[in-house]
């Protein structure tokens, strides 16, 4: 893995040098560590945008993994500001296009430009759970995930990720001590969806829950069973 060293000189470089060095580094780390299997790839290809891609989350490693699938969609990623704060996980800061967000707060800035974004025709992707899942499993989404396909007015795209939380575990003390393992890694790409109408007789807390629920619920079919937690599908 990378030191400690070598992280701060990395960060003390000029920010064109710095994300050409970091692209390189983290890119030779998903090609050594991670085995991934593509399911799905009709979709990415039926993409005609922009559209809203939103997925489970557990490991760090997503967003790369992600990015390196998505590269001719180029989609800019909703992260945490906490990523930017470290000095490894800023790494993969400069490898993709992000926009930075508060987790846990109604970040009306961040929402407006992730909207913004997304109507200047550029693609988008957010994880809607806010922060990776410390069981595997999938917890609950975040209502901003409805709020901007809503004021957007984008297709979304569901994707099913795992195997990322074997190929770089969370360190649920520092990140920055992460490493890589290597792993299969598993992606499924969903068909477009589109936000469900409201119905007649319900509220809008009620629409918003099922419309959160019917996004949550897309990415769930897309992988297994043991990894759906909160949207575990009957029958």
């Amino acid at each position: 893995m990378i030191s400690g060293f070598m992280v701060k000189f990395i960060n003390m470089l000029p920010d064109k040098l710095l994300i050409c060095l970091s692209k390189k580094i983290l890119n030779n780390y998903i090609d050594k560590y991670a085995n991934i299997k593509l399911q799905g790839e009709e979709n990415i290809s039926k993409i005609k945008g922009p559209v809203l891609f939103v997925s489970n989350h557990l490991s760090n490693s997503d967003g790369l993994v992600l990015n390196k699938i998505l590269k001719e969609k180029d989609p800019t990623f909703v992260a945490g500001i906490k990523l930017s704060e470290n000095k490894l996980t800023r790494l993969g800061i400069h490898v993709v296009k992000t926009i930075p967000i508060k987790p846990n707060s109604a970040d009306k800035d961040a929402i407006s430009n992730v909207v913004k974004t997304l109507k200047d025709g550029q693609n988008v992707l957010i994880f809607p759970e806010g922060t990776r899942s410390r069981t595997g499993a999938m917890i609950e989404g975040k209502k901003g995930t409805f709020l901007i396909a809503k004021m957007a007015k984008v297709p979304i795209v569901p994707i099913g990720i795992w195997g990322t939380e074997k190929l770089l575990p969370i360190d649920k003390e520092d990140m920055g001590n992460e490493k890589f393992q290597h792993a299969d890694v598993y992606v499924n790409i969903g068909e477009q969806i589109e936000l469900p109408k409201i119905n007649k007789d319900e509220d809008k807390k009620e629409y918003r829950e099922r419309a959160m629920n019917y996004i949550m619920t897309s990415i769930a079919k897309l992988i297994p069973e043991e990894y759906r937690g909160e949207y575990k599908i009957e029958g």
